[in-house]
């Protein structure tokens, strides 16, 4: 079973057991990206695609259960493992309410915490096919854009843009439905899990990012007398190879010019 590109996140702020078992897990084949503490963990969330959690609560444990609220309001699917130094009923009952999938007092085996792993993402149908034991980047070509989803980043000729997660998720869902309309109503639900008012406002800002990143394709096209206004308009007889479109009161669409 190949298990390299399951990138795991760790975050314990007790380097000897963070170093033993990032080491234990990258022996047997796992990617594991290490953290001491729980501020540096949130941001590294939000630029890279993990495929697992493990939260130590022998941290300050107010800020691991905040960091495990973070993650699970952004991803709901993301498998969470809480590792603590206590075997306490009420914290069990919290960290499985805020939506743990695991909780493992210590002391553990390590050898049954990769088990347990294993188990995890295999429920969650997150490991690599072990008939193959080949990675396959997800990759969409935009004109003159890749998009890889799987290091979050939108290539182009002229740079190389790392997204965020949030704008990462929706410019897959556009590329998933090319040159199709998705409802504003979908793409809350599939991207942010809510069909909010004020998550529509938020969604309507990430379209406008993604918008903003493309326009590097047609730099030498926007008309002079509206480049840097809200609208951009372009020059007579131009139409962009890659364009989000905005059907008023409808949805939004990926269209690119084959």
């Amino acid at each position: 079973m190949d298990k390299k590109f399951n990138k795991i996140m760790l975050v314990d702020d007790s380097e000897n057991l963070r170093m033993v078992i990032k080491e234990y897990l990258e022996i047997k084949g796992y990617s594991v990206w290490d953290f001491k503490d729980c501020d540096t963990a949130s941001k590294a969330f939000n630029t890279t695609l993990f495929n697992l959690c493990i939260i130590d609560l022998s941290m300050r444990s107010q800020e691991d259960f905040a960091l495990l609220q973070t993650i699970r309001k952004y991803d709901k699917s993301m498998p969470i493992v809480l590792l603590s130094n206590s075997d306490s009923r009420e914290d069990r009952i919290k960290g499985f309410k805020l939506g743990c999938d695991d909780f493992i007092s210590k002391p553990f085996s390590i050898e049954e915490l990769e088990l347990r792993i294993q188990a995890i993402l295999r429920r969650s149908q997150l490991l690599a096919p072990a008939s193959t034991g080949i990675y396959e980047e997800k990759l969409y070509r935009l004109g003159n854009f890749v998009f890889n989803f799987s290091d979050m980043q939108l290539i182009h000729p002229k740079a190389t843009r790392t997204l965020t997660r949030k704008e990462a998720e929706l410019l897959k869902l556009l590329c998933d439905h090319k040159n199709k309309l998705i409802p504003r109503e979908i793409i809350l639900k599939e991207v942010w899990g809510d069909e909010d008012h004020a998550v529509g406002r938020s969604m309507d800002v990430f379209l406008t990012k993604l918008r903003s990143y493309l326009l590097i394709d047609d730099e030498g096209h926007i008309a002079p007398k509206v480049k840097g206004k809200r609208k951009i308009a372009y020059v007579d007889g131009y139409e962009p190879m890659v364009e989000i479109c905005n059907v008023h009161g409808t949805g939004f669409m990926l269209k690119i010019k084959e």
